[in-house]
């Protein structure tokens, strides 16, 4: 009842001490909790219950939740209150954990959850909108105007002492130092025309034969 809400709230969340105990026993009362961001989520058991067990429906129920209305945090709770009243109906019954599975749930609870956008959402759909950057402040300015590439690259080669080729890959990356003024915008691409080349002409000139430069030389 109220009185093991409020004990839960001055031991545990409360407490002086950080509770590192996932189970807590509190005037003949066991209290199983998991934390989720700022959100406490307890069963409370008077018997001697299977622990694992309580464990795996708390587990369970955040997952359920997270599959109705996302992330949990204390915007979710309050404007999904109603739905997780119904969900908790749904997946306990007097204290029995019943079925927990969301795709039957949703056939039974329809209601749509209401995901509320976190701050770090909500500034990168405003970054995206007035196309505003944090790495890179506004006002910059160079006498030139110039760009550098550099493209490392590094083979790496494993072989037995018998001269076989165990595993061989190549590795590489791009890196790019920018002295541009202001916020350019930059396209840039890779030009395999030259290797392109070289292999075709490679390939369309004519093999010389072993006998022909031997009558040539004998002649």
């Amino acid at each position: 009842g109220r009185n093991a809400v409020d004990a839960f709230r001055v031991n545990v969340i409360h407490a002086r001490q950080q509770v590192r105990s996932p189970v807590t026993n509190i005037a003949h009362t066991s209290f199983f909790h998991i934390k989720r961001s700022n959100i406490w989520i307890c069963a409370a058991a008077k018997k001697n219950v299977n622990a694992a067990l309580v464990f795996q429906f708390l587990y369970k129920m955040v997952e359920v939740m997270g599959n109705y209305f996302g992330k949990i945090n204390e915007d979710n709770i309050k404007n999904n209150f109603v739905l997780i009243y119904e969900l908790l109906d749904e997946i306990m019954d007097y204290g029995y954990p019943q079925n927990t599975d969301t795709g039957i749930l949703k056939t039974y609870i329809t209601q749509q959850g209401i995901k509320s956008q976190t701050k770090e959402e909500t500034t990168k759909i405003t970054n995206q909108v007035t196309g505003q950057i944090a790495w890179r402040r506004e006002g910059i300015k160079y006498r030139r105007n110039e760009l550098f590439l550099d493209v490392i690259e590094s083979v790496n080669l494993l072989m037995s002492p018998q001269g076989q080729v165990l595993s061989a890959h190549v590795s590489g990356r791009v890196q790019m130092k920018s002295f541009l003024s202001g916020m350019p915008e930059c396209k840039f691409g890779i030009n395999d025309k030259i290797v392109v080349d070289s292999k075709r002409a490679a390939a369309a000139r004519p093999a010389t034969s072993p006998l022909t430069t031997a009558s040539s030389t004998s002649a």
